[in-house]
């Protein structure tokens, strides 16, 4: 499979801009940002327009519930988040709230809404690392989440940092190109 660095068609800057960064500076983020962050979450498609997301956050000076949520993560997300001021879990409501009928498009429309924050972050000057690696039993106990929910990601929020601050492999990792699969890869204009 075939990758580039290069942007190949014109995109938005937010779009060109936007990166999973490791290296967060430890600035906090001001209050008004991060209810911008969740205000674009709210303008995101979903099916049938339930915006089944919910969102938990904690910033660093919330020590309780940003440690509860820290506790969460994978030892290899911890070497670099512990420097993010913002963390946010987020979480889909499995059933519509309208039908008696499981959403099976819940975890796609948190994608999406996920997707707005990020966007929106880069518009504000911040950056954001959405972590799959984290421990589910682990953070339904911590966050108290009911059964009606399922956790999707956790969030690092924060201003771009120093690359310097990261051990060397991360360091590397983080100062290298972004790569993408060229759309000859997962673009058809025909059936498989």
């Amino acid at each position: 499979m075939q990758k580039s660095s290069t942007i190949e068609y014109p995109v938005t800057a937010l779009i060109q801009n936007r990166k999973s960064t490791r290296a967060f500076s430890a600035v906090p983020i001001e209050g008004e940002k991060i209810y911008s962050l969740f205000e674009a979450t709210r303008w995101a498609p979903s099916s049938a327009n339930e915006q089944p997301w919910v969102y938990i956050y904690a910033t660093r000076d919330q020590e309780t519930l940003w440690n509860k949520m820290f506790d969460c993560l994978d030892e290899g997300n911890k070497i670099w988040t512990k420097d993010a001021p913002l963390l946010i879990a987020s979480l889909a409501r499995k059933h519509f709230t309208r039908y008696s009928s499981a959403n099976a498009h819940a975890m796609y429309d948190l994608g999406g809404a996920n997707s707005f924050l990020s966007l929106q972050a880069v518009e504000l000057g911040l950056q954001v690392r959405q972590m799959a690696g984290f421990d589910m039993p682990k953070a339904v106990v911590n966050l108290q989440v009911p059964d009606t929910f399922e956790v999707g990601v956790f969030l690092a929020v924060g201003y771009p940092g120093d690359p310097a601050s990261l051990p060397e492999k991360l360091k590397l990792r983080e100062l290298a190109p972004r790569e993408r699969f060229l759309q000859q890869e997962f673009v058809m204009n025909r059936t498989f």
